[in-house]
């Protein structure tokens, strides 16, 4: 059965980078090594344009950092919303996200983190298409790249309210395998969906 593939996009960036020593929203995508020209995009701007490109609005999550990222959520044509605490944890900011999507008259969401390299075009399209010719008991779909898990996921309806319906303390990984059989793994040959850049070190190691 064929269902409807319409999605909001949610960006989940109200983190405060406390590694990394700087916001990860804005660092340089794509990263500059030295001699080249320096990035005139962002790991925020390009997670805004890759979802933009797949869905019909994008949302950013943002905590204490309102002020900073802003200017840049608002020049990509997205909406802005903030997490009143963000010491909750990042599964808050996934709840405030997917009400935000609910309150917006929308029942599925393409879920991606703030820090990490934007998925590819075709990852994109590879997942909206195995949510919608997915199985009606399938509530989310998840990319996989040599055997981990990662992100941007889908998630329909049922497991929004299956992630709003638990207390913020909790996780989005103990909801996903309290509904592992509602959930799609799909294999993708991007390796950028399993990547967490969250050191120096990490980022430094895109420049090459």
């Amino acid at each position: 059965m064929v269902r409807a593939s319409s999605f909001a996009g949610v960006i989940l960036a109200a983190g405060e980078s406390s590694r990394m020593g700087r916001d990860k929203a804005l660092l340089p995508w794509p990263p500059s090594s030295q001699g080249q020209a320096v990035s005139a995009g962002t790991f925020l701007s390009a997670a805004i344009r890759a979802l933009n490109s797949a869905c019909d609005f994008v949302v950013v999550v943002v905590g204490k950092n309102q002020a900073a990222l802003a200017p840049g959520i608002y020049a990509q044509g997205a909406a802005l919303i903030v997490n009143p605490d963000p010491a909750r944890g990042q599964f808050s900011s996934l709840q405030v996200g997917l009400q935000d999507v609910l309150d917006r008259g929308r029942d599925a969401a393409m879920v991606t983190l703030v820090d990490r390299p934007p998925a590819r075009p075709a990852t994109l399209e590879t997942l909206r298409r195995a949510f919608a010719t997915a199985d009606l008991q399938i509530w989310a779909v998840v990319p996989e790249f040599s055997g981990r898990h990662g992100h941007p996921y889908l998630v329909g309806r049922e497991m929004i309210t299956a992630f709003l319906s638990v207390p913020s303390h909790a996780t989005a990984r103990e909801v996903e395998h309290a509904h592992q059989e509602r959930i799609q793994y799909v294999p993708v040959d991007d390796r950028f969906v399993a990547m967490n850049i969250n050191t120096p070190e990490d980022y430094a190691a895109l420049c090459y």
